[in-house]
């Protein structure tokens, strides 16, 4: 009859549990797809997905403007006048400074 308490059985299961938490620890945390790179990834995947959002609401606004300009002629001569200093022929234009 053998004994229950084999020693070697149980070292080869003692190897094997630590083996297979060496790597659950390696895989979890030094792996190339770790947990933490895999947070990391994460959360650089939202930050530009954030980004993204506002780059589009920044293009919407911009789109918004040119269409407005292209269809309002009177908003589109302000801008010429107040960001370029264009004036119409005969029109004397005036700046007035203030002192430093």
């Amino acid at each position: 009859m053998k004994p229950v308490f084999n020693s070697q059985y149980w070292n080869f299961r003692y190897l094997t549990l630590l083996f297979i938490g060496f790597l659950l620890i390696w895989f979890s945390f030094f792996d190339d797809h770790s947990l933490l790179t895999r947070y990391q990834l994460h959360k650089q995947h939202s930050d530009l997905r954030q980004q993204i959002e506002q780059l589009q609401e920044e293009t919407r606004k911009v789109e918004q403007q040119i269409q407005a300009l292209e269809t309002d002629p009177a908003r589109f001569e302000r801008l010429a006048r107040e960001a370029y200093g264009m004036r119409r022929p005969g029109e004397v234009i005036y700046e007035f400074r203030s002192k430093p």
